[in-house]
């Protein structure tokens, strides 16, 4: 028997979420006073949404990883006087940078910790890996365009993350090589669940879908 509690999450498309966690905040960077709105911004938005989504406050470690990742290494650089703003963003070939409370939301549902490995399907701008890598041992994540995947994997790299993979492909049949995962995410909308990422998911896992509010069901 491997790992027990094993989450897969699915993201439809927005709602509002969040959690509490406003200290950690580098003083000395010249972001930390926008960080630190954005995690208030979280907080404020799980205690208005606590009902929806069974559950008060995000977990510590959560909170520690949105409020030291640099948002604003993953947004363009029009984008970049707005990173810290608690919604989505365009990252170019229309697609978006997830609102802040979702990437929250999102791994705190995947409840990550030391020693796992997570697969993420649509690496994006490389946010949600960011913060995963931070929490996990190892991250693999899919993006379906080319051009995104190698933005973000040479961003990582220049950001310092070492423990991402990031591969250009369509992520509905997974990374077979690289399994069992401890954990999977999708970002990206889907309408079911592709078999092949259920058969990647490590001995004795379980699935979970986030509770029904607004988009995420």
């Amino acid at each position: 028997m491997k790992k027990s509690t094993l989450f897969l999450i699915l993201i439809f498309c927005c709602a509002s979420v969040a959690t509490g966690f406003a200290q950690g905040v580098d003083v000395s960077d010249p972001w930390s006073d926008e960080r630190a709105a954005m995690i208030a911004g979280i907080e404020k938005d799980v205690r208005d949404t606590a009902e929806l989504i069974n559950r008060g406050s995000f977990d510590r470690r959560v909170m520690e990883a949105m409020a030291t990742v640099p948002r604003h290494e993953f947004v363009p650089e029009s984008q970049r006087s707005k990173a810290y703003e608690n919604r989505p963003l365009p990252i170019g070939r229309g697609q978006t940078i997830s609102q802040p409370y979702i990437v929250a939301l999102m791994t705190d549902l995947l409840q990550p910790q030391p020693g796992q490995r997570v697969l993420e399907i649509g690496t994006g701008s490389g946010y949600q890996a960011a913060v995963l890598s931070r929490l996990v041992s190892q991250v693999y994540s899919m993006e379906i365009i080319a051009e995104l995947a190698s933005e973000s994997r040479q961003r990582l790299q220049r950001l310092g993350y070492e423990n991402i993979s990031i591969r250009a492909a369509d992520g509905y049949n997974g990374w077979p090589e690289e399994a069992p995962f401890d954990g999977i995410i999708i970002t990206a909308s889907v309408d079911h669940v592709p078999p092949p990422l259920l058969e990647q998911l490590a001995d004795g896992a379980s699935l979970k879908r986030p509770p029904a509010t607004g988009g995420l069901v």
